[in-house]
């Protein structure tokens, strides 16, 4: 993907000629002749790197350097005239460099090439730091025979950087998680991560989302705007609830999908594309197909590797309880004040519940507990929604069949112990019925030292 950088300054002229080095360079390059318009682009184009005069009319160029710096912009300053206070106030508010007009090109070139180069880093350390956080985090999607296949099979197909992949599921299962396990752990984790909703949008506004389009293109198209297979550019496009795109919008796709080309909307050149395409839906695609709603062949481009996300009704009660464990160890982040350890009769309650709603009914369920309970030892039925809590609550009929060890049932009951204790040793030890001493020894055995402890 090109770099780019918005030029800002009152002098079209100058704006004209530095937009023409950048663009013999292969610059993605982007315009504004005031402070206040300048805001406006950086927050709609997000570029690479701003260069900014310091003598605007309105918003003056520290006051427009104060606000990009604020929303995470690289910028370099211009002025007509060496003042060094000024200067010096511009670098101690965040800028990159300093130059001077009539602008050395030479020098523009290396400052520009090193303040990108520093972006590039910055944004590939923070993407690896993620992606060993994402990996911690989602070691495994579940203990079950099922769970450890599906996490067998993201593993295999993650590496495959231009597979397209289809995850089919229940509302709520956790399909957006998938694809961002995907991404986080493919050739491709150090590229961007864009996710698109098609559900309730129109095909106009979607068409321009996707494909972006060029200055003119309609009416309010006063600049040209990159489409979203642009900004996924060497990352992973997620496409959610795939089965609502629009009937005039499908065969754009598949074309992407067959030559990795598009073109702008009112645009002319064909621009190539790499990224992998992650889709997901909810509903019966191949039903979609036979009835005409959905093309075939496009169907048959995006399911390259299905992969089938089982709604929590259907999963093992070890899955459900290492979800559980693993949501509220995240959302206690978020509610410090809270108490971290779960009383086991509430923790019954959500395990055996059958989670109409999935793992995003899983989380509020979870999230609003911690609120109710703060100030409480530990989180008890009185603190779970209503509905969990009624007689005729829909509970789900859970079987572990896998044949465990005495070792590996040893590992599992220590390891919930310590859950439902939150890590307290003393009191894990008391519940199991073993000294201290042992306990430390079988944590130490079977690798369980981080369990039921937050951070």
């Amino acid at each position: 993907m090109p770099r780019s950088v918005l030029l800002i300054d009152d002098e079209p002229s100058v704006v004209r000629v530095l937009a023409r080095f950048f663009e013999r360079q292969d610059w993605e390059v982007y315009q504004a002749l005031s402070g206040e318009d300048g805001v406006r682009t950086f927050d709609a184009q997000r570029p690479d790197l701003v260069v900014l005069d310091v003598n605007l009319p309105g918003l003056s160029g520290l006051q427009t350097l104060e606000i990009l710096i604020s929303r995470g912009a690289t910028v370099m300053m211009l002025t007509g005239h060496a003042e060094v206070d000024t200067a010096v106030e511009a670098m101690q508010l965040g800028a990159e460099s300093f130059l001077t007009k009539p602008v050395d090109f030479a020098h523009l070139q290396q400052a520009a090439d090193r303040a990108v180069e520093k972006v590039e880093l910055r944004r590939a350390n923070e993407t690896l730091a993620e992606r060993m956080e994402e990996r911690s985090r989602t070691a495994v999607l579940g203990t079950s025979p099922r769970m450890h296949e599906l996490a067998r099979q993201v593993e295999l197909v993650a590496q495959s950087a231009h597979t397209s992949v289809l995850l089919l599921g229940d509302s709520g299962t956790g399909k957006s998680f998938v694809a961002q396990m995907l991404h986080a752990r493919s050739p491709r984790a150090r590229g961007p991560f864009v996710e698109i909703n098609c559900a309730g949008l129109s095909a106009t506004f979607l068409d321009s989302e996707l494909f972006g389009h060029e200055k003119g293109a309609f009416t309010d198209a006063k600049e040209m705007k990159r489409g979203m297979f642009e900004v996924a550019g060497h990352g992973t496009l997620f496409l959610d609830e795939i089965g609502d795109l629009a009937p005039e919008l499908q065969p754009k796709l598949l074309k992407v999908l067959e030559t990795r080309t598009f073109r702008r909307l009112g645009g002319t050149r064909e621009i190539e594309v790499d990224v992998r395409l992650v889709a997901a839906t909810n509903r019966d695609l191949q039903g979609d197909v036979k009835a005409g709603r959905f093309r075939e062949d496009l169907f048959y481009r995006l399911s390259v590797f299905p992969l089938t996300i089982p709604p929590l009704r259907e999963r093992s009660r070890d899955d459900v309880l290492e979800l559980i464990h693993a949501s509220l160890r995240d959302l206690h982040r978020r509610h410090p004040q809270s108490p971290s350890e779960m009383g086991p009769k509430a923790l019954d309650l959500l395990v055996g519940y059958a989670w109409p709603g999935n793992v995003r009914e899983l989380r509020n369920a979870l999230e609003r507990a911690l609120v109710l309970a703060r100030g409480a030892d530990r989180i008890g039925p009185e603190h779970l929604p209503e509905n969990l809590r009624a007689p005729g609550a829909p509970r789900a009929q859970r079987q572990d069949w896998e044949v465990l060890t005495l070792d590996e049932v040893a590992r599992r009951h220590i390891e919930r112990t310590l859950h439902l204790t939150g890590g307290n040793r003393t009191l894990a030890a008391e519940k199991l019925g073993i000294s201290r001493a042992t306990l430390h020894a079988k944590i130490k055995e079977y690798g369980l030292q981080d369990v039921g402890r937050d951070g």
